[in-house]
């Protein structure tokens, strides 16, 4: 048996009985006796801690006991309240003390005594609501409110309330108004009142019932419900009907389009259906290109044809495929060309005869003939030393070229001053069905890195060419991809263009990596190295591999410094999911020069108070108290007032990041190249499906994200769910940005963007100024979406919201980049609900397209 301080060891009494039976919200209770004197009172000593506190007598009625014991009297009972400093949260230890030095025993749980000296209890002091709702003055709801803790009823004024109406909650604010009438008649802190506006939203010419909360208790106030009508009169009703109205229009105008969608199904064109996209799209596309030449030449602007080498290294190819690839460089609408095939020790008399005919039929075209086989790269660099053109074509020899090729490309050429230049392109098999169109993103440093995706119809202007060099043999199945590589090392992106057009056909043969890559595993070989000696020549230190095998590679980089890092969460109670949040960077974040500023957003929980006091003491964790309404951008703002860090990462509470390598990953990405601004991260649903994996800007409204819902080993369209990227825009649930940036662009709009959208404004801020921003894919994180702050589509939120869309459209409706998004390709849809479905080819949506950069 255990001793306690003050007390004798718990014994069998032989001369006492009873019970410390009940213990709850601070009162003890239970029932004593004194066998040898079953008349006469006992009186317990009370201890807390071991420490004697009070005298508690046994005088009160226990008639179920005096029935049991045949007590002559019933007044055995006892009831102690334990002070108020005893109630304070810390864990304290309660017993009684019987005359005889024993202590009394106390019931378990299952209603057995208990064998323990004492009952443990960690209470906060039992609180009361003292407070009233006045009524509505002019629209106003007025009252005030006191916490009254503990049984001494210590009343506290500049209480937290929570408002709502027909329960839905609509505010939170602190009664700290001057109510001198309560002060007065109370002799209270008079600073309790509280006065809240409410929204025309929530303005109606009916009753509704408007109910005041005392937090963190949820404890009603007098007069709630209050049940009125907001509106007095007609005019004032009309013009709140007419708010209100507005405040619908958006969320009546999202429910029309989607119903419309619905019942049009049959007019859409998805990535499976894209023969038939493709047929309408061509039939389209040379109507466009030819009555761009018809306006040209009309307004007397058709520019000289400059002079174009079409290069084909040929070996062994299908002599059906090889025909059908000259028969359409013949057919090109764009005639100041020449052709240069390099038969690369081919030996193929058919092939050889059929070079030989095309030559005497046409003095366009001209062959060199190798008299041995020297590979890809060496038979290209035949063909460029004899390249004569200013322009140079790069085409394989079973490939086929839309007829209007050569025609939208060096005329987008002359259009724009670009040098090199890359086009849409998809599959042809052996039937002539067209399918895997490769529909690219403008000009993106970080994928091309992932990936050769600028191949395969590549113009360059040949001055150009002939600074960057020949193909390299050591780079054999990956030579075009080292090619754009060394070509971005002397370019500016601006020299860069991609054209939005679809007009290259890969042939899909057995022997073809458009059929198997599987069958050209040098290439990927080949792939790494290129793409590892590009960033070594770069003077960058990076890691690269392929990605499970394919032509597809990572890029890990290694930072050279390890500059502060300010890790910014927002909170507002929620504690369990904040605290899992921290434990897991605390847990999982091995970079260790960063700190932690939770922002705690007005938290009026008692879990919120020992969370922020467990913390304290924490070196790299500190906490901004902010007691304000929601506000996320301006939150974010004042965790950046007077913070050195060098660069800030914006994350929600519900993130949960489970690789300890992570801020080294997107740091690593920042400090790549001075002008990356920003870094996002691939985030995921509990089910490991993707949340997000990119934003797209100016389409399914302001913005959208791209590959929702995949699943996390998906590959996503061309490889881009699995491929960091340049992107115009990432979500801000976790997002690293340098912080001279975020100064320099004037950080989150806290005026007119408060909730919905300022991370989009952000990325837009910072693109507009020149900087790139990256989406690192191999960042991946849990993410429970808006857990922290619920849907912007609640009704309560859709006016909100409609004004913070109103606001992007109006920012950067008119921005190009916002019109067309340059890493999601103008063929795509930017109305129906799934990535990556196709606009109506008959719509020139990629008209003349192929922005620059």
């Amino acid at each position: 048996m255990a001793d306690i301080e003050g007390a004798a060891p718990v014994t069998a009494s032989t001369r006492f009985n009873g019970y410390f039976d009940r213990y709850e919200s601070g009162r003890a209770s239970g029932w004593a006796t004194d066998l040898a004197a079953p008349d006469q009172g006992v009186t317990l000593t009370a201890l807390v801690d071991g420490r004697e506190v009070a005298s508690v007598p046994c005088d009160g009625p226990r008639p179920d006991v005096q029935a049991a014991l045949s007590l002559p009297s019933p007044l055995v009972a006892f009831a102690f309240d334990l002070p108020d400093e005893f109630l304070d949260g810390k864990p304290r230890k309660i017993s009684f003390r019987l005359p005889d030095g024993s202590v009394l025993p106390h019931m378990g749980a299952e209603g057995l005594a208990s064998l323990q000296p004492h009952l443990e209890i960690a209470d906060q002091p039992p609180v009361a609501v003292q407070g009233n709702v006045d009524g509505l003055v002019h629209n106003a709801l007025r009252g005030w409110v006191l916490r009254k803790v503990g049984r001494s009823g210590t009343a506290h004024a500049r209480c937290d309330v929570l408002i709502t109406c027909e329960n839905v909650k609509i505010a939170q604010l602190r009664a700290d108004r001057f109510r001198r009438d309560v002060g007065n008649v109370l002799g209270c802190d008079p600073n309790c009142g509280f006065e809240f506006q409410i929204p025309h939203a929530f303005q109606k010419s009916y009753p509704q019932k408007f109910r005041v909360f005392l937090l963190p208790e949820m404890l009603e106030l007098d007069n709630s419900p209050f049940e009125t009508a907001t509106v007095s009169n007609f005019l004032e009703g009309k013009l709140v009907s007419i708010s209100n109205d507005m405040s619908r229009l958006y969320s009546d105008i999202e429910r029309l389009r989607r119903e419309i969608t619905a019942l049009l199904p049959s007019q859409g064109y998805n990535i499976n259906d894209y023969d038939r996209w493709a047929r309408r799209y061509y039939e389209n596309l040379r109507a466009r290109v030819a009555a761009e030449r018809r306006q040209l030449r009309e307004r007397g602007e058709l520019p000289p044809e400059p002079f174009v080498t079409v290069m084909v290294p040929t070996y062994k190819p299908l002599l059906s495929d090889f025909v059908a690839a000259i028969d359409s460089v013949i057919a090109q609408t764009y005639e100041n060309w020449e052709l240069v095939i390099v038969d690369d020790g081919s030996k193929s008399r058919e092939v050889s005869d059929k070079i030989d005919e095309y030559c005497a039929r046409d003095k366009r075209i001209r062959c060199i003939r190798s008299k041995r086989n020297v590979g890809i790269a060496r038979a290209t660099n035949v063909a460029m030393e004899a390249a004569k053109g200013e322009w140079t074509v790069f085409f394989d020899h079973d490939d086929l070229l839309v007829d209007v090729a050569l025609e939208v490309m060096i005329r987008r050429a002359q259009q724009t001053g670009a040098k090199l230049l890359y086009s849409d392109e998809d599959k042809i098999d052996q039937a002539g069905y067209f399918l895997e169109p490769n529909f690219k993103p403008d000009w993106n440093y970080r994928y091309v890195l992932g990936c050769n995706y600028v191949c395969h119809l590549t113009v360059i202007e040949t001055a150009t060419m002939r600074k960057v060099g020949l193909l390299k043999k050591e780079y054999d199945g990956a030579q075009d991809h080292d090619f754009i590589l060394r070509c971005s090392e002397i370019l500016a992106p601006s020299e860069i263009l991609h054209v939005a057009e679809m007009l290259y056909h890969w042939r899909i043969t057995p022997n073809s990596t458009a059929a198997d890559v599987s069958k050209k595993g040098y290439a990927v070989d080949a792939g790494v190295r290129a793409v590892a000696d590009h960033l070594k020549r770069k003077g960058q230190v990076a890691e690269v591999q392929s990605i499970n095998g394919l032509t597809i590679y990572g890029v890990r980089w290694i930072p050279q410094s390890t500059p502060r890092v300010s890790i910014i969460i927002p909170f507002r109670d929620q504690i369990e999911t904040t605290r899992e949040c921290v434990a897991s960077l605390l847990e999982n974040t091995r970079y260790e020069n960063y700190e932690i500023v939770l922002v705690d957003n007005w938290s009026t929980s008692d879990e919120a108070k020992s969370f922020v006091a467990d913390i304290a003491d924490m070196d790299n964790i500190r906490v901004l108290r902010v007691v304000e309404e929601f506000n996320y951008s301006r939150l974010n703002n004042l965790a950046t007032a007077g913070n050195e860090a060098e660069f800030f990462v914006f994350m929600n509470n519900d993130v949960f990041v489970t690789d300890e390598d992570w801020l080294e990953r997107i740091l690593g990405e920042a400090l790549s190249d001075e002008k990356i601004g920003i870094v996002g991260g691939k985030f995921l649903y509990p089910n490991k499906t993707v949340q997000h994996a990119g934003v797209v800007v100016g389409t399914h409204g302001v913005a959208a994200h791209i590959h929702l819902g995949i699943p996390d080993d998906d590959y996503g369209y061309i490889g881009r769910a699995r491929l960091s990227q340049d992107l115009t825009c990432v979500t801000a649930a976790c997002m690293l940005i340098r912080a001279s940036v975020f100064r320099q662009v004037g950080g989150f709009d806290e005026e007119h963007l408060k909730v919905a959208y300022n991370d989009v404004d952000l990325c837009l801020k910072v693109f507009d100024n020149g900087y790139r921003i990256v989406w690192c894919a191999d960042f991946v994180a849990d993410h429970h979406e808006s857990l922290s702050r619920g849907s912007d589509m609640r009704p309560d939120q859709e006016a909100r919201f409609f004004r913070e869309q109103q606001t992007m459209y109006e920012r950067w409706g008119g921005k190009p980049f916002f019109r067309n998004d340059p890493y999601f390709n103008r063929n795509f849809s930017k109305v129906d609900r799934l990535f990556y479905d196709l606009e109506d080819p008959a719509q020139p949506v990629g008209a003349g397209s192929g922005s620059v950069g």
